[in-house]
């Protein structure tokens, strides 16, 4: 006889509002520095490559360290990572808001990113030992989805509103009162969670995982923003040989860091795919989108973030109503295949904006986020069921790193997409800058006589939409592609019972095995 999961209670729906405080900060902070980096530069005067820095210093830690921190979590603890991670990040925040040199800034944005790294994974890790009922977890996970995803909108209008009344450091103090609240609450209210039995850390894998991950994300962003060199392909190349070396190491090893039996788990590897697909769409728009808003539609840098929110209202709704669906007996499979859909028609509706079309561009963005926050709540809850709860670090900091590498291909592909058709749009007799980026051309069109600079800049901002007109074609593709292979893989995946999970996690301890 199967005995029926508790449920929640008040303790724990409360112990998920502090939970997500530490998300909420860390998405916002992918973003936060959008726009006090001008007041930076002003204060600290970085170079083109530190002020470079300044920003990537983040995200290449919490990139690379993701699957190391979701394993240590397994072994110390979640909980007590999670608050080791607090503390870390409530620091390093301070030492960002006070840096008195680039140099010093960077390295506060490391240890930021290193604490970043630590939460994340700690944060859906303790949503699954929290809650034990499938239909609650479901809404739980619902809720993490919406908060990560409205974070990284967030982040850059609260750093406009912030650099206009204060000054740049004030982006980072925000992040103290929360984690404090985050030291005080949690030992209170969030349980202790790990892996009974983990068996030896596997040291080798550390810099195994940072060199698989690091490259590959570094070479993909560049390419975003420099295009295609040799140099960038080549890092991708590297980093897929160290990512082989890793996979090689987890199936031999006694004590992987990423056990294979977790692609046993039913749904789990569909979901990693997945959501790469997912963050690849969403980064994939962005990467358009911010620059629609700014750049062709002349929007001011805090308008243009003011106007990026109102694409983030549905997401509020989207994910809490498929896990609804799911619960009233719609198969999975069906609600990922018709998220993936609607943010396929987002994409569509993409095309059909033209010069200026700020409502169509907001409802384009607000259907391809809706249909994108589908897809990842129900797959972040099927991954999180389909593994065994005493892997749920390891299987939580997998699922993110697979978001990381989406989120650089997305912009990596689609934004070459568009980058060559907006090139191969701009007349010969352009300048060389112009026929570059938008960015170039519109300063370009500044310095000429007004109706030659007019009429570069007229097109140079057709050009820059035909070429999000071809971006979007291809994610429209991509996105109908992964309907299809959600339909065909998930149809008959269901969340594993109990029993099934016990089994699991007594064959992650029986020893090395292929995948």
């Amino acid at each position: 006889m199967t005995t029926k999961p508790p449920r929640a209670g008040r303790r724990e729906w409360t112990a998920l509002a502090v939970l997500m405080l530490p998300l909420l900060l860390v998405s916002m902070d992918v973003s936060v520095l959008y726009f006090a980096i001008p007041a930076i530069g002003a204060d600290l005067e970085p170079t083109g490559t530190q002020q470079l820095w300044i920003f990537d210093s983040y995200a290449f830690a919490v990139a690379g360290l993701l699957i190391t921190m979701g394993s240590v979590g397994d072994r110390i603890g979640r909980r007590r990572l999670l608050l080791i991670g607090a503390a870390a990040f409530g620091a390093a925040s301070l030492a960002a808001a006070y840096a008195n040199s680039a140099e010093v800034l960077i390295a506060a944005r490391a240890l930021l990113g290193i604490g970043g790294a630590t939460l994340m994974p700690s944060t859906l890790a303790l949503v699954r030992t929290i809650f034990k009922d499938p239909a609650q977890r479901a809404h739980a996970i619902a809720v993490w989805s919406g908060v990560m995803t409205a974070g990284v909108a967030l982040g850059s209008v609260l750093s406009g509103v912030l650099v206009e009344f204060f000054w740049w450091g004030s982006v980072f103090l925000v992040n103290l009162p929360a984690m404090a609240l985050l030291l005080v609450l949690g030992p209170l209210l969030l349980p202790e969670s790990k892996d009974p039995a983990p068996g030896r850390f596997d040291w080798p894998s550390v810099p195994l995982s940072t060199a698989a991950v690091l490259p590959v994300v570094y070479g993909l962003k560049e390419i975003a923003a420099e295009g295609w060199n040799v140099r960038y392909v080549m890092s991708v190349t590297l980093g897929l040989l160290f990512a082989a070396l890793f996979v090689h190491r987890q199936r031999t090893t006694a004590s992987p860091m990423i056990t294979p039996a977790l692609f046993r788990g039913r749904g789990f590897g569909p979901a990693v795919a997945l959501n790469l697909v997912t963050m690849f769409a969403m980064m994939g728009s962005a990467f358009f989108t911010t620059q629609y808003i700014q750049s062709v539609l002349g929007k001011s840098a805090l308008e243009a973030a003011l106007w990026a929110l109102l694409p983030s209202v549905p997401i509020g709704f989207a994910a809490p109503f498929a896990a609804h669906l799911v619960q009233r007996g719609v198969n999975r499979a069906h609600v990922v295949t018709a998220g993936f859909a609607i943010a396929a028609c987002g994409y569509v509706l993409l095309t059909f904006v033209d010069t200026d079309a700020l409502a169509l561009g907001l409802v384009a963005s607000g259907v391809l986020a809706s249909g994108v926050t589908v897809v990842m709540s129900q797959i972040m809850d099927l991954a999180l069921g389909a593994a065994p709860v005493e892997r749920a670090g390891s299987a939580s900091s997998l699922m993110e790193t697979g978001a990381e590498f989406g989120g650089a291909l997305g912009m990596a592909v689609l934004g070459s997409v568009g980058t060559a058709i907006y090139r191969q749009e701009m007349p010969d007799s352009a300048p060389a800058t112009a026929q570059e980026t938008l960015g170039g051309a519109l300063a370009v069109a500044g310095r000429l006589p007004e109706d030659a600079g007019d009429a570069l800049a007229t097109t140079a901002r057709e050009a820059f939409t035909s070429g999000m007109h071809g971006a979007a074609i291809a994610g429209a593709v991509v996105l109908t592609t992964a309907a299809l292979l959600a339909s065909a893989t998930l149809r008959r995946v269901r969340v594993r019972e109990e029993a099934d999970t016990r089994n699991a996690g007594q064959a992650d301890r029986v020893g090395p095995s292929g995948v």
